[in-house]
């Protein structure tokens, strides 16, 4: 089958190579443009690797974006966790359209941050969805969908890394078999049961030690590792992350740090502990050991607000 792929990062990675493996012909391949660095994204890496044709496009809109597309005489377009806008005609120009991967079970959680917001929101599952895209986000009909439990203390990074991640490359194989074998439903979403939530951002992950413990523990875990829950201390914002509860200290506010030691920072909260293995000051890029954040001023006895 011939394929252009539109993706970016390990995942659009991992999908052109299982495509690649599989003997798909991948006509073209469209990657994010280099970062600022100077360093490509992994796609570009891989599709260079493979010696396969590869543009790093700003933009999708346009007559000339839309001819060069048209002229690979793709059979299938895939696209493997894609944030930039691709305009309908050219979802529509393939011979079998195109498939759109997404990390929740839709049409719960559209959006950007559907893992985010599924932790966040304490839901016991979610899982992934490969359907054919159409001009509104995430709206079309679904191919092929699987489910997949959240565990109490997973975070954003290990549910989408140990378990999303894996199974959007199974079953896009899955979908792939199904196209050619002319047996790919396209399953309308159920608009009464659907929801969508903004991208997870700074202002999201404020956190409020008012709140119950499991409340608090669900948006750092959502918010861990973008785009981080944070507090004040003082002037300045702490995030915090590997987060894990723990029994209540008796006695100790919501939001005041009980201890620091080698084992992390154990903050109160309502109802609970919360035992924090790495943070950062917000002024700052690096994740620390809450041990080593001692000489900023990091000490038991502050109260986080």
């Amino acid at each position: 089958m011939r394929i252009a792929l539109i993706g970016q990062a390990a995942f659009a990675e991992k999908a052109l190579e299982m495509l690649h493996s599989r003997g798909e012909q991948v006509v073209h391949v469209f990657a994010p443009p280099d970062a600022p660095s100077g360093r490509p994204d992994p796609l570009t890496v891989k599709a260079r690797e493979l010696g396969l044709p590869v543009s790093q496009p700003r933009s999708f809109k346009g007559d000339e974006a839309y001819r060069h597309f048209v002229g690979l005489d793709a059979d299938l377009a895939v696209l493997a966790f894609v944030t930039i806008i691709v305009p309908e005609r050219l979802l529509y120009a393939p011979r079998f359209k195109s498939i759109c991967f997404h990390p929740s079970l839709l049409p719960k959680r559209r959006g950007a941050s559907a893992i985010n917001w599924a932790i966040i929101n304490g839901d016991a599952e979610t899982g992934v969805t490969w359907f054919w895209p159409d001009r509104g986000i995430d709206t079309g009909p679904i191919l092929i969908q699987r489910a997949v439990p959240i565990g109490p203390d997973d975070s954003t990074g290990s549910l989408y890394f140990n378990r999303i991640f894996p199974l959007g490359i199974e079953t896009l194989s899955e979908a792939i078999d199904l196209i050619k074998s002319g047996r790919a439903p396209a399953i309308a979403q159920d608009e009464s049961l659907a929801s969508y939530e903004p991208p997870c951002r700074a202002e999201h992950a404020k956190i409020d030690f008012s709140r119950s413990a499991r409340e608090v523990y669900n948006l750092v875990r959502g918010c861990d590792p973008q785009p981080g829950a944070h507090a004040a201390l003082g002037a300045r914002r702490i995030a915090l992350y590997d987060a894990r509860l723990a029994e209540p200290v008796p006695g100790a506010e919501a939001g005041m740090i009980v201890a620091i030691d080698g084992n992390g920072m154990k903050i109160a909260l309502n109802g609970a502990t919360m035992l924090v293995k790495r943070a950062r000051f917000v002024d700052t890029t690096r994740k620390a050991p809450p041990a080593e954040l001692a000489a900023e001023g990091l000490s038991p006895g502050m109260r986080l607000s």
